[in-house]
């Protein structure tokens, strides 16, 4: 049997928070970044997704 693969993604914070929305402030850290350059390895699923493209400006996605 197959296992279900997780495709995971390399997220990296490349932009500060200050001057925008607080609700791209609350995404940010709800991500668990709490530093600027600070890069996470995060499934990618539907949820990530979402928050990823709501502040896309903010962060550099790869796959990992």
């Amino acid at each position: 049997m197959e296992k279900n693969v997780v495709e995971n993604v390399k997220v990296t914070l490349i932009k500060s928070t200050i001057g925008f929305d607080k609700r791209q402030d609350k995404i940010v850290k709800a991500l668990g970044f709490t530093k600027l350059n600070q890069t996470r390895i995060l499934p990618l699923n539907d949820c990530i997704k979402g928050s990823l493209d709501k502040i896309k400006h903010l962060v550099k996605v790869e796959k990992a």
